[in-house]
């Protein structure tokens, strides 16, 4: 099952969004218009239906709703997400999930949340399981949807599960180098990769092995110095990743993640999140740090992860990016790529499939990347070059 449509509402930069998803989808677009606050609405959801999480939780950690909110709503005030889901073989769908939410309290009582609208409705019974609110409801149990809770969302927790699989990752090197210095929660989702290896040490060890060994054998190949990737621990208990370093030595040397290069545990972390996904992976610039040739290499990469079945993998994969050697394979179509573009009126997403004057480009032979980079660039980027700062 995978994520097929996208509504959005008051939500960050978009006052209003309406897009149909792929399995494999490259939202590309300018620095601020809004790439990872459209990925953001995905974890929202993640985030309410996870353990230890909620609706109050998600909204407090983004900020409260006022940071939420689109600035360009102008009178509207609540804030809602819709998402369908089904087969990506399939034409009709499997379940809609609504959720509208706006402000409540202030003063001497709590700034919270409440739920104006929750539903659920099914497909295959053709008729809304859950339609809230009804007349047994007051402004206590408004702030809770019924998605994150047992008790209420067992006719839908196929739902539950689903958002719950969600996953997310962003490694920052930095963050995985300091981990062992850096007190770590596993109570809070991590996105950064502070908790990186502490998640690692707490897998299965058959799991983990089987993992190296796949991460192994692309290593080889992108960092042909690096051999043997290991996970151990020191004397004190601390995990660490352990690599022997080839080099003039026929022994060569063991190095661990304090040593390792950005784009190595970049690399690092973008593996892994693909072989330990279950469900939707959302991967925020993954061209980061790494080599052109490693860079053109990745949309087809996942789109092989995507057919095995030798793995757990996720079956749908979304990524944002800036980069012209991703989107210059030639295996992805213009209907897998979204393209966002700020307005007055807030961003503005279209699937590259649906904009007529990139259809005679893109059908001349051109790639993906030389049709809609362009678009994604400041209008007057090239006046940069001719400022003059004084100080």
């Amino acid at each position: 099952m995978i994520l097929k449509k996208i509504t959005l509402r008051n939500w960050k930069n978009f006052q209003q969004c309406d897009v149909d998803l792929t399995e494999r989808c490259f939202i590309i677009g300018a620095n601020a218009s809004g790439k990872s606050n459209f990925m953001d609405a995905l974890r929202f959801l993640r985030d309410i239906a996870k353990q230890s999480g909620g609706l109050q939780t998600a909204v407090e950690e983004r900020g409260g709703i006022t940071k939420i909110r689109c600035l360009a709503a102008r009178t509207q005030t609540n804030v809602s997400i819709t998402v369908e889901l089904g087969n990506p073989a399939e034409e009709q769908n499997l379940w809609r999930y609504h959720l509208d939410f706006a402000h409540t309290g202030g003063g001497v009582v709590k700034k919270q949340v409440k739920i104006i609208s929750e539903k659920v409705y099914s497909y295959q019974k053709k008729r809304y399981i859950l339609e809230r609110p009804n007349n047994k409801e007051d402004e206590e149990t408004l702030k809770y949807t019924y998605l994150e809770q047992a008790t209420t969302n067992r006719d839908f927790r196929e739902l539950h599960a689903f958002f719950q699989n969600i996953e997310y990752l962003n490694v920052i090197p930095q963050m995985v180098r300091e981990s062992s210095s850096t007190v770590t929660s596993l109570t809070k989702e991590d996105y950064y990769g502070r908790n990186f290896l502490e998640k690692i040490a707490k897998m299965n060890e058959r799991t983990r092995n089987s993992y190296f060994k796949r991460i192994n054998t692309s290593l080889k190949i992108a960092v042909p110095q690096l051999e043997e990737l290991q996970f151990v621990k020191d004397k004190m208990g601390v995990p660490h990743l352990e690599a022997k370093y080839v080099h003039w030595r026929a022994k060569g040397s063991k190095q661990q993640e304090e040593q390792f290069s950005d784009g190595t545990l970049r690399l690092i972390g973008f593996l892994f999140a693909l072989l330990d996904s279950k469900g939707v992976v959302l991967l925020e610039e993954p061209e980061i740090n790494l080599h052109s040739g490693i860079i053109s290499q990745i949309p087809g990469f996942i789109s092989k992860m995507q057919r095995s079945k030798k793995t757990k993998f996720g079956s749908q994969v979304l990524i944002t990016t800036h980069s012209y050697d991703i989107l210059s394979d030639s295996g992805i179509s213009a209907d897998e790529v979204l393209l966002l573009q700020n307005t007055k009126e807030g961003t503005k997403i279209r699937k590259v499939s649906d904009i007529e004057e990139i259809k005679p480009i893109v059908e001349s032979g051109f790639s993906i990347a030389d049709a809609v980079i362009p678009l994604t660039k400041p209008p007057k980027i090239e006046n940069l070059s001719q400022l003059v700062l004084d100080f």
